[in-house]
């Protein structure tokens, strides 16, 4: 029984020795580091002239080599002395104290490592998060100080450590009218105290049990419990001193205190969260530097030149001046203010969800509507040009959810119900912005409307419910008249529809070619597309695509006299855009079919709302304007024709629907315009000879400069011809995805 009890005391000896060396090891190299102080009188000497830096590399090496040799979790007898002997309270004060001399940057060194190399967490312990909160007050203190990059280093790591465990970050919310300011004696004094101290090697399982159980962490510490944080009272230094770094005349600097902004206003505490945007300067850095990079860019700017300038990522930003300035003037001052804008928006993207909402209603108000807007609404043409090619490019740029809402809701405003003719001007911007789709400038046109052919392909409802969809909720563009009184149907038509196959206009000129006879459609289908549902009744669709191929009369067609030009061009692209389209509005409650005449408003009077009235305008004088415009005024319409919504569906892409009196649809304007181009023909001599001659030169096939008559109106037959084989693709590519997934 004895000897059993010996040999079980071995044993457990022999278990104990390994540490004891390691642990005297440790003592012994803090120890000298505190008779250091009390020894030398001499506290001017640089402290790279001493043993310091050493000693507290050997503790670092002490530290990581006994949480090796120990299992996952398990506090060691070296920490347990760090902890229990203060030691980085210590360290802090003499760094604070910066003595001797570069102590700052030694202590900032240690503490980094320590975080960075120990495993176990460190930083629910009240002796390690009080002086790491204490230590991120000393950093950002002084811009260009010659410990920039070991405060940043330190910042970082302690971000990365939030971010692994985010409850931890309630440590570092600290109540500003409990704040521990503790007045340091001589630091002479305060290192020989714990120096002298005697060495217990007591154990700290009290101390744990009061200060490492995670749910208790977060409570215990007096100055930064989430209950003391429901007030408007809290510092956030490490966010404050990541903000003063980011200021630093040091690029690099600059982008690692950035990195540490993105890591902390990700962290999902709602307290932390709040702080971040009440009780620090993140949204005025955020706003104001964006607002000092856009006041830095010329006054007059190639509008190419913004649109063409190379895709900017926020912290690769590297440049040379010479040449930026040799490619065009202002390109530096461009690349900072969408490096800058960059960072901004992908802050806003990871942020946690109310601190996203506050800093881009932040950025609306503080950049939006208090620089852009007065540069907007501006008369001087090449103020306005150049201001809307730069909200252009930012309309582009933004990807976060909330600044896109927050840059909508300052173009369009918030409105959501059905526009009227007496009230568009309600919001002057929007009411400005469509307005100059129909500019005197034909630059300024052409600038607006590719502006808003990007903004209706974001992914946000709140835009084309404002620019279109809330006009036709109603589907008051139909004729109001009750089931009783509608004719007959006729293969699926009202008896008194138009029929353009037998209208006397196409009917003669139907060119075979042109057609798609009833199972063509079915042969030439494209790959399915993504849900969208068939509505009931709906016009078959090769009468639709004919119907649209047919618009344009034979002697006004040249595209089947060049190759390469066919309407199967458009199948592919109609049907790859759909698809596109169909994923960006998947999450959208838009109905399959459309809503039911019993449920609509059909006596409210119809009013295709002011954008749709500019583009149709515009539509209407496709054969009188610029060939950049019309290609412009096309290419938005046929973005709105491939949103899978069936009122939209229905307004632009049936040309059977029986509109009510007064009303117009996209196919009733062109059936106007191409009245009026049969009119024209006739009085212009040879003249599809010369639409051929145009059609080469605008595809290069023929030598510019070859002076031709009626040139704008040729450009725009040719305009026409195009739309409308595109309009007929995208109809078909429509009904064959609704085909798809009807059961």
């Amino acid at each position: 029984m004895f000897s059993k009890f010996t040999s079980i005391l071995q044993h457990a000896v022999e278990a104990l020795a390994p540490s004891l060396p390691l642990q005297e090891d440790f003592v012994y190299h803090w120890k000298a580091i505190t008779h250091y102080y009390i020894e030398t009188s001499d506290d001017k000497a640089p402290v790279t002239d001493t043993n310091i830096p050493s000693h507290l590399e050997q503790m670092l090496d002490i530290l990581t080599q006994e949480e090796g040799e120990r299992e996952s979790g398990e506090t060691g007898p070296c920490m347990e002395y760090l902890l229990h002997h203060k030691i980085l309270e210590t360290l802090y004060t003499l760094g604070k104290a910066d003595c001797p001399p570069g102590m700052k940057q030694q202590v900032l060194t240690f503490y980094t490592k320590l975080l960075a190399h120990i495993r176990q967490p460190l930083l629910p312990h009240i002796n390690v998060h009080r002086p790491v909160q204490k230590l991120i007050r000393l950093c950002g203190e002084v811009l260009a100080a010659p410990t920039e990059n070991e405060e940043i280093q330190f910042l970082c790591i302690v971000c990365a450590k939030l971010k692994q465990d985010p409850y931890l970050v309630n440590f570092f919310l600290e109540n500003k009218s409990k704040r521990p300011e503790i007045k340091s004696p001589v630091v002479t004094d305060r290192v020989k105290e714990n120096a002298l101290a005697p060495d217990t090697g007591q154990s700290l399982a009290e101390e744990q049990a009061d200060h490492q159980d995670k749910p208790q962490a977060a409570a215990a510490a007096s100055t930064s419990s989430p209950s003391s944080n429901n007030n408007n009272s809290n510092n956030y230094n490490l966010v404050s001193s990541l903000l003063n770094l980011t200021k630093s005349p040091d690029g690099r600097i600059v982008v690692k205190a950035c990195e540490g902004l993105m890591l902390l206003v990700s962290l999902p505490e709602p307290a932390a969260a709040k702080c971040l945007t009440e009780n620090t300067e993140l949204c005025e850095l955020l706003t104001d530097r964006l607002v000092s990079f856009y006041k830095a860019l010329p006054q007059s700017m190639d509008p190419l030149d913004i649109e063409t300038v190379e895709s900017v990522n926020w912290g690769l930003d590297v440049y040379n001046l010479k040449e930026d300035a040799a490619v065009f003037t202002g390109k530096r001052a461009l690349i900072s203010f969408l490096s800058w804008l960059d960072y901004c928006d992908q802050l806003i993207k990871e942020a946690q969800k109310s601190a996203a909402a506050v800093m881009a209603k932040a950025v609306r108000e503080r950049f939006f509507v208090s620089v852009m807007e007065p540069q907007l609404m501006q008369t001087s043409e090449v103020g306005i040009l150049t201001s809307t090619a730069l909200l252009n490019r930012i309309i582009r740029q933004v990807t976060s959810e909330a600044l896109l809402q927050e840059m909508v809701y300052f173009l369009l405003g918030e409105e959501r119900e059905p526009e009227a003719a007496a009230t568009i001007a309600q919001n002057p911007l929007r009411h400005r912005l469509i307005e100059h789709c129909d500019h005197l400038s034909d630059e300024i046109s052409i600038m607006t409307l590719r502006l808003f052919e990007q903004l209706i392909q974001k992914p946000n409802q709140h835009i084309l419910h404002s620019l279109v969809l809330r006009s036709l909720e109603e589907r008051n563009y139909m004729e109001n008249k009750p089931q009783e009184e509608r004719e007959p149907l006729e293969n699926g038509q009202p008896h008194d529809a138009v029929d353009l196959e037998e209208d006397p206009l196409f009917g003669d000129d139907i060119s075979p070619d042109n057609r798609l006879s009833g199972s063509d459609w079915l042969s030439s289908s494209p790959p399915q597309s993504p849900d969208h549902s068939k509505s009931d009744g709906k016009t078959e669709v090769h009468k639709i695509v004919n119907s649209f191929l047919c618009l344009v009369p034979d002697e006004a067609k040249s595209s089947y006299h060049v190759e390469g030009t066919g309407y199967d061009t458009y199948l592919r692209d109609a049907h790859r855009q759909f698809k596109d389209y169909c994923g960006i509005c998947q999450r959208w409650d838009w109905r399959g079919n459309p809503k039911p005449f019993e449920k609509c408003n059909l006596d409210a009077p119809f009013f295709e709302g002011h954008f749709l009235k500019v583009l149709f305008d515009r539509m209407g004088r496709i054969l009188d304007q610029p060939y950049d415009v019309n290609l412009q005024v096309t290419a938005v319409l046929s973005k709105l024709s491939l949103l899978p919504h069936p009122h939209l569906h229905e307004y632009l892409l049936d040309p059977y629907i029986n509109l009510a009196p007064g009303c117009r649809s996209l196919f009733s304007v062109i059936v106007r315009v191409v009245g009026d181009l049969m009119l024209r023909i006739h009085r212009i001599p040879d003249f599809t000879p010369k639409l051929l001659l145009v059609r080469k030169t605008l595809l290069g096939l023929e030598p510019e400069g070859i002076t031709i008559d009626h040139m704008t109106l040729l450009e725009g037959v040719i305009v026409l011809e195009e739309f409308c084989k595109e309009l007929a693709a995208i109809a078909f590519v429509k009904y064959h995805a609704a085909a798809s997934s009807s059961p």
